[in-house]
């Protein structure tokens, strides 16, 4: 699926193994310019720069309190969840 949407992963964890929670999740969150998170067949669009850390964390994080995977960083954006059709869309 990511190949066939031109989304090629630079680096691979495994989520089970190198869960991030809390602050290190944040950390990779607000690093990035734009996050969508994906929830079914709809997504959010975040801004870490204006959208607050609270609901921005509230989304991508999952019942555990990790990053909800899979997470995948592509230039400047960061996509948090499961939709291949947010993955279609975006896909350069």
């Amino acid at each position: 699926m990511l190949q066939r949407n031109t989304l090629i992963p630079t680096e691979v964890v495994d989520a089970p193994k190198e869960a991030l929670a809390g602050e290190e999740a944040w950390k990779v969150l607000a690093a990035a310019k734009e996050i969508l998170v994906a929830k079914g067949k709809t997504y959010q669009v975040f801004d870490p720069r204006t959208d607050s850390k609270e609901t921005i964390l509230a989304q991508a994080l999952g019942r555990t309190g990790n990053l909800r995977a899979p997470a995948l960083r592509v230039d400047d954006r960061l996509f948090v969840g499961f939709s291949d059709s947010l993955y279609a869309q975006f896909a350069g």
